[in-house]
Parts: C-alpha cells; structure tokens; sequence
C-alpha cells in the first residue's frame, strides 16, 4: 500500500505539549520561532507514528509532558490522520498503561504491531544530531543505513532485531557460561541466517541508493558509497562466529560479524572521504543521501522531517533544497528560528510560527 500526506496532527501531553490539534491538509511545513519554542518537539511527535524510537531516540517513558511540580511524565499519546483515496486512516500511539517503557499503536482504532505503521506512513529524518555522522562513532552511520535500509524493506528491521538478541544470547554464554557447544551452534546458525538476510538488504538498499544518487540532478556534491567489514555470507558467518568465540569472551563483544560492518562515503567531485570534508560539505553530501532517498521511495510519498537544516546552508543551496524537495512533491517539515530562512517557501508550504508549545500564527 502506497503512503498517504498527513492531514491532520492532534497530540496530548508530548514533550512540551499539553494540546495541539494541528491541520495541515497535506501540505509541507515550515516552522518558525525562539529556540525552545517547540518546534523539534513536533518532529519528533510525526517521527513516532513508525516503528522503534523517534528522532532523537528516546525512550517511550521519557516522551510524556512533565510539569515542574511532577516527578514523572505524563501519559502522552499522537494521532494522525491521513488520505487514502477517498477515505482516510487513523494513526495513533501513546504511553501504554500498563508499562511506562512501552507504547500502544493503533491504525484506525485497532491494535496493531509497530511494523504495520509503514503500510501507511514511511519517514526520513536529518536533525542536527547527525550532523557529525561521519566522524561520530561506527555503529551510529550503520543505524542510520539501516533505517534507509527498511524504509524501503520494512522487514529488515525484524531480522536485525533477531540477530542483536541472538548476538546478545550468544555473549551472555561466552562471558557467563555455560559455553554449551549445542547451544552456542545453534545461537551462531541464527546469528549466520540473519546476518546473511541483513547484508543481502543493505547491499541491494546501497545500489539502489546508489544509482538515485547517480541519476538524481542536485545542487549538492554527489556522495560515493560502500560498505566496509563482513559482507560475505552464509558458511563463512556461521565458521568465523566459531572461530572468534575465545576473543569475544576475552574482549566482552563481538568483534566479528554484520553488525561491524561500516557505510563509507566519498566526495565524488573531490575524491575525499566524507569525514576529511569541511562541516558545511559534510552536510550537504547528507542532504546528498537524503534527497536521493527519497528519491528512490517516490513511489511511498515518504515524509521528510528536516531539523534545522536550512540555517546550515548558504541562500543558493538553501533554494535549491527547497526546490528539491517540491520538484520530488514530498511532504516535508522544516524548522528553523527565523521567518526569513524560508522566503523561498512562500506560497509553496504552509508557514507556522511556534512559541511556548503554541501556534500562534499560519502563513498561507
């Protein structure tokens, strides 16, 4: 099933929000205020209408509306509605009343595993917290790749999150015993299947990405991409997971296996590696991927949620990110303190001024 624009955003209790019904009737967004105004809080509200943790990454327990006087958040819940044809679909999670640590999902009104959100609304976000992507810590480019990855192929999610806790099972034995040989085998034939589903969707995500990226005209610098570490598969997982069973013991980790592996990305046009660029030009090869993501999920309408970017960027490419965007005719919301970083959004997106968790004002 394709994904429809969001019409509608209502959330209670979320971050800064006690109330906010919102309508946007399938425009893009820009919103404009004071840093603290609110703005990223909303992001993050349309980023936990998908599977797993929002855009920041928090815990569902920490989403919840805390007043000063209050020891914890309250129960906090998002609804969305969006277009299908000529009917619409209801979205809608929140705290779950039984264990703060989880949530509820809800597709009109019916309980529903978290994976079945993608069936109507697919996401790619960019917030300043990546904007050290490529020389921050390896595991955080592979979770990024992974989320390009089952934005596209919803499953692979599942299979990476049966392989983490194959992985975490086989430690537990390495490192706390017993090291039973049956045991550990069958750990390693799980942890072999999976890793071998898990490089097979991120080598076909890379050239898929790849070729949009290739054939997509952008004003931003072309990124080349590649994956580094353990890309064979099958025998060979299931033989150098036995192989490294004493080091992983010694060392307290897995030093072998998929999830080592590594995106690696190139400035084409100066042939050097992403991590010896400038901040401004690491950004734009992001926005580079980005932009090329959606792209290639056209056919999903994805939604974009660009945190603060535009102030990252000189007047002639914060333009041509506009245009971007509308040419790919994806919803996107942006943010950003000042009204005058989107004059090239005028008449294109709806513009919305955010202080203190409100909306104060709406620029057609």
């Amino acid at each position: 099933m394709s994904t429809h624009p969001i019409q509608f955003l209502s959330l209670t209790e979320f971050r800064s929000y006690e109330r906010l019904d919102f309508g946007v009737a399938g425009r893009s967004v820009y919103l404009y205020g004071p840093n603290g105004a609110g703005k990223t809080n909303l992001l993050e509200a349309i980023s936990v209408l998908n599977p797993g943790k929002g855009l920041r990454g928090a815990a569902y327990s920490e989403l919840g509306r805390r007043p000063t006087d209050e020891a914890h958040g309250r129960p906090w819940g998002v609804v969305a509605r969006l277009h299908a044809g000529e009917d619409e679909v209801q979205l809608a999670t929140g705290s779950d009343p039984r264990d703060r640590a989880k949530r509820t999902v809800r597709i009109d009104q019916q309980p529903v595993p978290a994976a079945q959100l993608l069936d109507h609304l697919r996401m790619i976000w960019l917030t300043p917290a990546q904007d050290r992507l490529f020389i921050e810590a390896r595991n955080d480019r592979l979770k990024f790749f992974d989320r390009l990855v089952y934005a596209a192929d919803p499953g692979h999610a599942a299979i990476v999150a049966a392989y983490e806790k194959a992985l975490r099972e086989r430690m537990k034995l390495l490192t706390e015993g017993p090291a039973d040989e049956t045991w550990l085998s069958v750990l390693e034939q799980k942890l072999a299947a999976n890793g071998t589903r898990m490089i097979e969707a991120r080598q076909a995500a890379l050239q898929a990405l790849q070729i949009e990226i290739d054939g997509h005209e952008s004003a931003f610098p072309k990124a080349d991409l590649s994956l580094t570490g353990t890309y064979e598969t099958g025998d060979y997982l299931i033989k150098g997971f036995r192989n490294n069973r004493d080091r992983d013991g010694a060392a307290g980790r897995s030093l072998f296996g998929p999830h080592r592996m590594d995106l690696a990305v190139v400035h084409r046009d100066k042939t050097r590696p992403a991590a010896d660029c400038s901040t401004g030009e690491q950004k734009a090869l992001l926005l580079n991927i980005i932009l090329a993501q959606g792209a290639r999920l056209s056919a999903f309408k994805p939604v974009l949620l660009l945190d603060e970017v535009a102030a990252h960027l000189d007047p002639l490419r914060r333009h041509a990110l506009f245009d971007e965007t509308h040419a790919l005719g994806l919803q996107t919301f942006f943010t950003g303190t000042d009204l005058s970083l989107f004059d090239g959004l005028l008449g294109r997106a709806l513009g919305v001024r955010v202080e203190a968790a409100q909306i104060l004002e709406m620029l057609e």
